[in-house]
């Protein structure tokens, strides 16, 4: 943890009460450009679920998250943000997420044809910076959460 997550951190935990400590600490997406645009979903209430594939847990070698986990979230410029609480986690291969799922994770139009459309490149570009190739049957863990904080001004 930075020195300035850790003075977010502590904020939140004087201003809540809360003494869990951060689980993830991450950015949305894979540029500094959609790290923003997904925040600011998620500022909105609209953005409440994500969708990783496992092989990342695995390949760095954490934990998926588990429903009560915090995670510390950061802006595109790596500057802490707000504080979200995982609800819901499901772990199934990506070609069975559902309607319901993609419209919870509020990107786009929120249907699942967009979902799919915008995860599966997400996936190919992870997937190739790696070697790998994706595979529409790889593990994904779908997750939900609630956003619980953000400061105040």
């Amino acid at each position: 943890m930075t020195p300035d997550q850790q003075v977010f951190w502590d904020r939140f935990q004087t201003e809540t009460g809360d003494q869990r400590k951060p689980a993830d600490i991450f950015a949305f997406g894979d540029s500094p450009e959609m790290a923003g645009e997904l925040l600011e979903l998620v500022l909105s209430g609209t953005k409440r679920a994500t969708a990783t594939r496992l092989a990342v847990y695995q390949k760095e070698s954490k934990r998926p998250p588990a429903p009560g986990d915090l995670s510390l979230v950061l802006d595109g410029e790596d500057r802490p943000a707000c504080v979200i609480e995982t609800t819901i986690v499901n772990v199934d291969p990506f070609n069975t997420a559902s309607e319901a799922f993609a419209h919870t994770e509020g990107e786009g139009d929120r249907s699942l044809e967009y979902w799919r459309k915008v995860h599966l490149a997400y996936y190919r570009r992870e997937c190739a910076a790696e070697g790998t190739v994706f595979a529409a049957i790889e593990p994904i863990v779908f997750e939900e959460f609630r956003l619980i904080w953000t400061p105040s001004a």
